[in-house]
């Protein structure tokens, strides 16, 4: 009866474990969610991320045209690295997908344009499914290529909430430093700027009394 006892509260314990870990990856870790995009007629409807290096990105997105279903609106669409390095380019589509590991940190910029000028003058909508990271994992292939389920499955998608989560938090570290850095140099660049303006000043002044004395030298006025 013990024994029931304590197996029950572990397991209680487990889960609450479980869920706390949960909830706190998703206010770390980003969670992927399907946003809705307006396209104008003229100029492009821009999205962005910041992701860090070694991150996998999985996207899926495709055009909502239930207002004007006689007009077959097509997109382009443009996705580029944090260097305009081009990841994903595809014209006169109503729906496609891109994925890619990020070799680079920074802002990740996907970009939407209607093809030509068609209609309705309001534009159209745009659905956008981005997942990076766990939420771009197939947990279902995992668990069939491992053979795993259950509890298993969920200490397992817990381990790597864990390392997405000190990965995240390094990255953040080394991205306050480094910023912390440039913030250094600029206050030292500022510095020396005043010291520089400073003395500049100075010789301007007595360049100016230097001057003014041989004037009045001159003019005899002294």
């Amino acid at each position: 009866m013990m024994a029931r006892n304590f197996d029950s509260r572990a397991g209680v314990t487990v889960l609450s474990l479980i869920l706390l870990c949960l909830t706190i990856s998703n206010n770390i870790v980003p969670v992927a969610e399907a946003i809705w995009l307006t396209i104008p007629n003229s100029g492009a409807k821009c999205v962005s991320e910041e992701i860090q290096n070694n991150v996998v990105v999985l996207a899926d997105y495709y055009v909502l045209n239930e207002e004007h279903p006689e007009h077959h609106a097509t997109v382009s669409v443009r996705v580029t690295s944090p260097y305009g390095n081009n990841l994903h380019h595809n014209e006169n589509v109503t729906h496609g997908l891109f994925a890619f590991t990020t070799t680079e940190g920074g802002n990740y910029l996907a970009c939407f344009t209607l093809d030509g000028h068609q209609e309705p003058a309001t534009g159209v909508t745009l659905s956008l499914d981005w997942k990076t990271g766990i939420a771009a994992k197939d947990w279902d292939s995992v668990a069939k290529k491992e053979k795993i389920e259950g509890v298993e499955l969920e200490v397992r998608k817990l381990k790597d909430h864990a390392e997405a989560i000190h990965n995240n938090l390094l990255y953040l570290k080394q991205r306050e430093a480094d910023m912390r850095e440039v913030s250094e140099k600029t206050n030292g660049r500022v510095a020396w700027f005043s010291v520089m303006s400073l003395g500049v000043c100075i010789v301007v002044s007595v360049l100016q009394l230097w001057h003014l004395k041989r004037f009045f030298h001159k003019k005899k006025l002294i």
